[in-house]
């Protein structure tokens, strides 16, 4: 069935008069008598009866009017899924993170962008920085928030927020009691650094910082993760530096402190591939950065 055919037929039994129904689709009314001549007989059937004052459908038109109305109607609703979608609109965006990102301004971004598209499915999910590599170069995932950064050929990146580092100790400990700490007086406690694979990683950051303060932790725990790591501290397992923005969580047993010494901070960099052109990514990048400016003005 011709499809300009059915949308003449439709405008016809909707109107019931074919003078109306041309008005209606913007054409003279005898080649539309014509267009639904030639579907009554590309069909075999007559799907209206005529008299010189009044147009009625028959049984098969009234038919063809049900199922003619429903399939423009999703054709229609298509048309405008896919242009929403089109113009990233609607649609998916798939958002992996490293853990200790969720602590800091990333809900708020997050929050921002679905204020700005609603209809925008997001799809979160927490990686280490190995596993965000590999699922941005493999497509898997469209955006990623790495700690520190990813390096690769195929892969762009794009600083988004830097804050300083702070000590998170044990409630029960001395050190809890002291509101500023001499870093390198810290030489003999137990420092818990993640992740413990794949290496160099955010704990090879940590000593490296402890190097310039002249020296190395007394004894090192490795855990796999950051909420590992917090939680080893809150048992008094060890102390550990993590993002500052983990302290605006508190968490059971651990209390977190500013440190006196060597502070280069951390930073969480926006990653996605080069070749990646996607309406919903490159909207999410213009909302990041923007936002990003934003939280740097307000001194964050």
């Amino acid at each position: 069935m011709d499809f300009r055919r059915l949308t003449y037929f439709v405008a016809v039994a909707e109107e019931l008069h074919f003078g109306r129904a041309a008005n209606r689709l913007g054409i003279a009314q005898p080649p539309l008598s014509r267009q639904i001549a030639q579907l009554e007989s590309d069909l075999g059937v007559q799907l209206f009866d005529r008299s010189r004052s009044q147009v009625r459908l028959t049984q098969a038109g009234e038919t063809l009017l049900l199922r003619g109305g429903d399939i423009l109607a999703q054709v229609e609703r298509a048309e405008r899924e896919v242009r929403c979608i089109g113009e990233g609109a609607a649609g998916r965006l798939r958002i992996a993170f490293v853990g200790t990102a969720s602590y800091g301004v990333l809900p708020e971004l997050i929050r921002e962008f679905r204020g700005k598209y609603p209809d925008v499915e997001l799809a979160l999910s927490a990686m280490n920085n190995a596993e965000l590599k590999t699922a941005l170069i493999a497509r898997h995932i469209d955006v990623a928030f790495a700690r520190p950064a990813i390096f690769d050929d195929e892969i762009r990146v794009f600083p988004f927020h830097e804050e300083p580092l702070t000590l998170a100790v044990p409630e029960n400990s001395e050190l809890a009691a002291q509101d500023r700490l001499p870093l390198a007086e810290l030489k003999r406690e137990t420092f818990v650094l993640y992740p413990r694979r794949p290496r160099p990683s955010f704990a090879d950051h940590i000593l490296e910082i402890c190097k310039k303060e002249g020296f190395i932790p007394a004894k090192e725990v490795l855990a796999q993760d950051f909420q590992t790591a917090i939680s080893l501290v809150s048992v008094g397992v060890g102390i550990s530096l993590v993002p500052r923005s983990v302290s605006l969580s508190p968490r059971h047993g651990v209390v977190y402190r500013a440190y006196e010494g060597y502070n280069p901070g951390t930073t969480v960099s926006l990653a996605l591939r080069q070749d990646n052109q996607g309406v919903h990514t490159q909207n999410f990048v213009t909302v990041a950065k923007s936002f990003a400016r934003k939280i740097q003005k307000e001194g964050r």
